[in-house]
Formats: C-alpha cells, sequence, structure tokens
C-alpha cells in the first residue's frame, strides 16, 4: 500500500523564495528515486511550504528519507527555517473506488 507524507516548511521572515528555491531542485531529482509516486510543493495561505509524497512503500520512503537528495536539500535550507520540518506519515483509508480516496 502506498504511503502519503506532508512535510511542512516555515520559512523565516523574508526567506519563502530562497525556500522555494532550495525546494525545486528536489523535485526532479526525487521523482528518479524508486519508489516515488509524488513529490510536490504547495504554498499554504499562512505563508507555509507544504511537500506532498506519495511512495510505493515504507521501506523506499525510508530508503529516500537516508538518501542524498535529502542530505542535500537539508544543506540548502539550513539557516532558512524557523524550524524543523514537520513531516507526517499517512495511510491511506480506502473508499470509494480505486481512484477515489487516495493520492
Amino acid at each position: 500500500m502506498p504511503v502519503v507524507v506532508t512535510a511542512v516548511f516555515t520559512p523565516k521572515a523574508d526567506a519563502f523564495d530562497q525556500v522555494v528555491a532550495a525546494l525545486k531542485p528536489a523535485i526532479a531529482e526525487v521523482h528518479e528515486e524508486p519508489g516515488c509516486l509524488l513529490y510536490a510543493i504547495h504554498e499554504a495561505p499562512n505563508g507555509q511550504i507544504i511537500m506532498i509524497e506519495s511512495w510505493e512503500s515504507a521501506e523506499l520512503l525510508d530508503s529516500h528519507g537516508a538518501g542524498e537528495a535529502v542530505k542535500r536539500l537539508n544543506v540548502a535550507l539550513d539557516g532558512l527555517l524557523e524550524g524543523p520540518v514537520e513531516v507526517t506519515r499517512l495511510v491511506p483509508i480506502p473508499a470509494g473506488n480505486e481512484l477515489q480516496g487516495a493520492l
């Protein structure tokens, strides 16, 4: 079953564009990793940046978390965030048909 993840980034004042610039290169890079189904960023109304991810399995997600792309991203974000990234793993609750109720 796929694993859906949200990662919430809270940029420091006036660092929103720098955080986006740090995140953008990771999008294409991570989509090349085994098991990545979705890796996308969105702006929330409160100025946070929400990354939504979908992975084929928890094991492949764990490999991603220990990988070079995440290490590079952490270096690029150093000093730009108000606090730690808030990462939440979600498990779909099947509903409707196979195209409904899950990312």
